[in-house]
Parts: structure tokens; C-alpha cells; sequence
């Protein structure tokens, strides 16, 4: 589903029904400035200093992210205070914790992330305790500008199974429009295109993350 977020009523949208809900205009260009500001000011760490996930996404640039503020964190998590994802959330059983992880994103010109469907199977150690199951993913576009033919896009897909063959087919091409919000339901194959060098020194600025149970 895709609506302006002024006009959605979240109590008659399920992502049950639907896995994919895209809202424009969920943050105002002030707003978008605001997280712009407090990106200014944050400590930011490239893919080349994360080596599990460097592993897990080769070729991918040098993207960086960066731990979202506390009053920025705060203001994110009132504005998804939504009744369509505390009913998701809540529909699974036996839930002993809730979690959530959002963080800054700062893609450039040949940045991008490859095809996973954020199960962290990848680089998870098999040793180590069960991570939460992510149940919600989460990215919203926080830039002041972006064009078409710069690339960046959110590519989600639907896993197709015939006999022993399998397929992904292209569900949604989003495009990062500034004050845009897209969240969905996972697991979910899904990339980042990567950015063009038509961007020139414009950078991807995005919060993205999850909403996580564990059990």
C-alpha cells in the first residue's frame, strides 16, 4: 500500500494483509533538516570497519551508519506509534521480549547493499545465543533532494518456488523521495541499487532498522 502519511488510517491496514506499506510526506522538510543536523554530529563507521557485515555484502561501496541520537530516536518512535504495527508485532506467540534497532545510513556514489532478506543468517555466529527474529524493517529517507536517475532505490521481491528452481520477481522499485517511510514485513528478499554517479557529492541519508520479538 502507498498513501500520503496525512491521509492513512492505520487501523484499517494490516500487514497481514499487505507486507509492504510505503508513506509520503512523513516527515516535513524541517523535520528532515532536523535528523540532517544531528547526522552532522554523529560519529559515523564505514562498511570497511564492520567486518562480519563487510563478509556478508562484498562489493557493496563504503556506506556508513551511525547510532540515531537519543531525542531523534525518541521522535522516530512517536511518530510509529501506529495501531497497524502493534498489532503485527503483537499477532506472534509467545513472545518473551521486544526489541528495536534503528540507526543513521549515509550512502554515496557506488554505495549500495546486495539481495538478503534480513534474516542475518549470513554472518550470525551459529555459536552464539539466538538474535531476536526481525519482524518489521524499516528505512525512511531523511535527504532534502534526490533525482531519479540517482539511483538508490529500495528493490523488495517476492520468492517465486517452481519444482526445484527458485526465482525472485520484483514487487516494488521505492525510490528514496525525501520524507518518504517504507516498512515491511520480513523475512523479505530486498536490495539497495546503488547510487549513481550522477549524485555527484548528494548523499542517501536514511533511519533504518527493525522491530524485533524474541521468544
Amino acid at each position: 500500500m502507498k498513501a500520503k502519511f496525512s491521509e492513512f488510517d492505520s487501523t484499517q491496514f494490516s500487514f497481514h494483509r499487505d507486507p509492504v506499506l510505503v508513506l509520503e510526506d512523513f516527515w516535513s522538510p524541517q523535520e528532515q533538516r532536523m535528523f540532517q543536523e544531528a547526522m552532522e554530529r554523529s560519529a559515523w563507521t564505514s562498511l570497511a570497519d564492520l567486518p562480519a557485515v563487510s563478509r556478508a555484502f562484498p562489493n557493496c561501496g563504503n556506506w556508513e551508519k551511525a547510532e540515531i541520537g537519543r531525542k531523534e530516536a525518541g521522535m522516530l518512535l512517536h511518530r510509529l506509534e501506529l495501531p497497524c504495527i502493534a498489532e503485527y508485532i503483537e499477532s506472534f506467540p509467545v513472545i518473551k521480549h521486544r526489541h528495536i534497532n534503528f540507526n543513521f545510513y549515509s550512502y554515496g556514489v557506488g554505495d549500495c547493499l546486495s539481495t538478503h532478506d534480513d534474516t542475518d543468517e549470513a554472518y550470525v555466529s551459529s555459536q552464539g545465543p539466538r538474535p531476536p527474529l526481525r519482524r518489521l524493517a524499516l528505512a525512511t529517507y531523511v535527504h532534502s533532494a534526490w533525482q531519479p536517475d540517482w539511483g538508490g532505490e529500495l528493490m523488495l521481491y517476492d520468492l517465486k518456488k517452481q519444482d526445484e528452481a527458485q526465482t525472485l520477481d520484483v514487487v516494488d522499485c521505492i525510490a528514496p523521495v525525501p520524507g518518504t517511510l517504507a516498512i515491511f514485513a520480513v523475512p523479505r528478499f530486498h536490495r539497495v541499487c546503488r547510487v549513481d554517479a550522477l549524485a555527484g557529492e548528494h548523499k542517501r541519508l536514511s533511519i533504518a532498522g527493525w522491530f524485533m520479538t524474541e521468544h
